[in-house]
């Protein structure tokens, strides 16, 4: 079964030989503040320190990964990355290994997800396995929805679940969902790993040991089930605006198949609706847009998997806002990553919706007001 081994829990080194120095590590950034001489107390240190060992950490965990999965009769087989692998280029739609060596899915275009490991049991579970030193662990259980979901679909014949492996001291595990499995290891330094890196008479290491065994294969042999991201996402936002008499089909949204898309993607694209006429609820400026400039109106589901509408304003093809509220009704204005998901999905949406998408604030207020209803309904 799936304990953790004594020496994964206490960081036991000796059967690693000097792989973990053999690893590309993103110190530039973090080389440039200790040849300034900054101090290790100042915050920019610490952030650019602590982003380098969770590098190692991860690295690290791996490679112990590697040799437990060899000697664990319950693990059928193991996805390699790193220098553990041959180098192919980043297939579209399909588990592949990136220019970073990360096992990744992606479309043509943008990674939609990057994998720590993976592996798969004689029980046919696939599980994704998250490594990480936070101490608080909110984001990774955000980041766990949409993983599972979209090895679920790419996936369907394997039981999904996850591993999830923290530094003792991490809170909030119990939150985690019934299908992760958690480990604990003790406190981890990356010391020796950047002692090496900033040696200028670096010495001999020894050869890269790399896994040789059947269990072991490449990311882009799992046969996975066909999946055309922005196709599936036109479908959705076609289908949800089909209904005969009603602005959204909520018996399609809520459909448990539908939510898992939603699990991945987050949001659904509705329709749009011109600046002009939610210029005061946005608290839009005269001059900030063309006033009839689309809104584009999307269903975000939150952690709490209250659905609620959000707004987008796409100014050309790489500057994107998003307008939302909080609980308390506050407006927040947040401009979104130029080459992230979110910038390329609002392009092809607006691409796709002609006049017959176009909404007007009664229409924005029944669907409110039917999330509304539907999340209160959940709950009791």
């Amino acid at each position: 079964m799936l304990e953790i081994a004594k020496s994964i829990k206490n960081l036991e080194n000796d059967d690693i030989s000097d792989n973990l120095y053999h690893y590309e590590y993103n110190t530039k950034h973090l080389l440039s503040l200790i040849k300034k001489g900054i101090d290790l107390d100042d915050p920019l240190y610490l952030s650019s320190y602590r982003s380098f060992e969770g590098e190692a950490y991860e690295n690290f965990i791996y490679e112990k990964l590697l040799r437990y999965a060899e000697n664990n009769d319950y693990i059928s087989k193991f996805i390699l990355k790193g220098f553990h692998q041959n180098k192919h280029k980043a297939y579209a739609n399909t588990l592949s290994i990136s220019e970073k060596e990360q096992i990744v899915y992606r479309t043509k275009s943008r990674e939609i997800s990057e994998f720590d490991a993976m592996f798969i049991t004689k029980k046919n579970e696939l599980y994704f396995v998250e490594m990480t030193l936070v101490k608080s662990v909110l984001k990774l259980r955000r980041r766990l929805r949409k993983k599972k979901a979209l090895l679920e679909i790419i996936f369907p014949n394997y039981e999904i679940k996850a591993l999830i492996i923290l530094n003792e001291g991490a809170t909030g595990v119990k939150q985690f969902p019934s299908y992760c499995k958690v480990w604990f290891t003790r406190a981890f330094s990356a010391s020796d790993v950047l002692e090496y890196i900033t040696t200028l008479e670096k010495r001999k290491l020894l050869p890269k040991d790399k896994m040789k065994s059947e269990k072991m294969i490449e990311a882009h042999t799992l046969k996975l089930h066909p999946f055309r991201y922005y196709n599936t996402m036109s479908w959705i936002t076609k289908t949800l605006r089909a209904h005969k008499t009603h602005v959204i089909d909520m018996n399609f949204l809520m459909n448990h198949n539908i939510q898992r898309y939603h699990d991945l993607y987050n949001k659904f694209y509705v329709g749009y609706i011109a600046v002009k006429y939610v210029k005061n609820i946005l608290n839009i400026s005269d001059d900030e847009y063309d006033e009839n400039h689309r809104v584009v109106i999307a269903l975000e589901k939150k952690y709490t998997d209250e659905i609620v509408v959000t707004y987008y304003i796409q100014t050309n093809r790489k500057k994107l806002y998003l307008y939302s509220f909080d609980d308390t009704g506050k407006l927040s204005k947040e401009k979104k990553d130029p080459y992230g998901i979110t910038v390329t999905e609002v392009f092809h949406s607006n691409k796709l919706m002609d006049e017959s998408y176009e909404l007007n604030m009664g229409n924005i207020k029944t669907i409110k007001k039917l999330l509304k209803e539907k999340f209160k309904q959940d709950k009791r």
